[in-house]
């Protein structure tokens, strides 16, 4: 899964990741990307909240997250703060499709706003 030194674990990076990060939504999930240049190493971090179900499917649909992401996380720019947020539960839900998604716009969008900048 990912290792201790890829986790999003201080409140002052996921408020930073929230309140002004990329945003990407789809329609269980929504994921925040923040890129601090100064520093190395990718995170991510996740917020499944009650209204995902009880504790049981919270847990499992954190591991299914966590499984989804961990070998797209190469794949982000050097100091990424990435966090995904489950939305609402239901029962048809393709955890891995959904994560790889929002992955793969989240690099995208991203790279444009990398390359606008310089």
């Amino acid at each position: 899964m990912l290792p201790v030194s890829a986790r999003l674990t201080s409140p002052q990076d996921f408020a930073r990741t929230t309140k002004s990060g990329l945003r990407v939504t789809t329609q269980h999930f929504v994921g925040y990307l923040h890129v601090q240049p100064a520093t190395t190493g990718r995170r991510a971090g996740l917020i499944i909240g009650k209204s995902v179900g009880g504790s049981v499917r919270r847990h499992r649909v954190s591991r299914q997250i966590r499984h989804a992401l961990a070998p797209r996380l190469s794949k982000f720019p050097e100091g990424s703060l990435i966090v995904i947020r489950g939305l609402k539960a239901s029962g048809s839900v393709d955890v891995h499709t959904e994560i790889n998604e929002i992955a793969n716009r989240l690099i995208e969008r991203a790279a444009k706003r990398m390359a606008s900048a310089q």
